[in-house]
């Protein structure tokens, strides 16, 4: 028996699509392929009869059933794994996978975790901000000319999610981590390597990314980010502690 990647556990998510009609067609690309699930984040234009055209009276009901967000770290804060898609390649970019690997990688992971894939805007793509929220890349390679339409983009991913399959049972992959819960920690743990001198508190992106980057190799789940968490607000306590104790101890020696 053939297994596959849970489809009902496929999110698409278009960041800032700049036209209706891309957003319509996508989701004609989605249907096409059998996935439903769409998130539209902060579109420049919102009509819904140009969106409908395009998308065709068979992906009506994926237009129907599409939510909309203001912010991505909205859209994305319930979500355990996020692929992010990019034509540019290296700087910040160093994890590529191609939509095959995507493909099989996430037949494990989305038996247990809510996935979504993440698509930019289409004159410029994810910035390396959007990045940040992502556990994976994928790129599709091209001859070349690598500027793909969006709904482009979207058939293709979306079609090898569709064929991607293996003969024995995936191996079991646990509930990780949801975005926002990731998120979370990284604030509190951005907070403490400030504190503690570790990085510059007006640079703190610059070794972020690096850490954002190894954690998003393990795999984290909730209770493990809660641990973390947890850590961070020790060494935070410790060291107002300490620096009380040593107010007191200048204090006292002046008296």
């Amino acid at each position: 028996m053939t297994v596959g990647v849970t489809r009902e556990n496929i999110t698409i998510v278009l960041q800032r699509p700049r036209y209706p009609e891309n957003i319509g067609s996508a989701a004609r690309a989605m249907c096409n392929m059998g996935f439903t699930r769409l998130i539209v984040v902060d579109p420049d234009v919102w009509d819904e009869t140009r969106i409908r055209r395009l998308a065709t009276h068979e992906a009506v009901s994926v237009i129907d059933s599409v939510r909309r967000f203001d912010s991505l770290d909205k859209a994305l804060a319930p979500f355990g794994h996020v692929v992010g898609t990019t034509a540019r390649l290296g700087g910040q970019r160093p994890v590529i996978k191609s939509p095959e690997f995507l493909a099989r990688n996430l037949i494990s992971i989305s038996r247990n975790n809510p996935v979504a894939i993440l698509f930019g805007p289409e004159d410029r793509g994810l910035t390396n901000d959007d990045l940040k929220h992502c556990h994976q890349l994928v790129n599709i390679p091209t001859a070349g000319f690598t500027s793909l339409n969006l709904a482009q983009a979207v058939m293709v991913v979306c079609y090898c999610l569709s064929t991607a399959g293996q003969a024995s049972p995936p191996a079991h992959t646990p509930r990780l981590a949801k975005r926002i819960e990731l998120d979370q920690m990284y604030e509190k743990l951005t907070a403490t390597l400030v504190q503690i001198g570790y990085m510059n508190p007006e640079n703190p992106g610059y070794w972020m990314t690096r850490i954002r980057r190894f954690f998003s190799r393990l795999s984290l789940r909730s209770a493990e980010t809660s641990i973390i968490r947890g850590v961070c607000r020790q060494i935070l306590r410790y060291g107002e502690k300490r620096y009380n104790d040593g107010l007191k101890d200048s204090i006292n020696s002046k008296t």
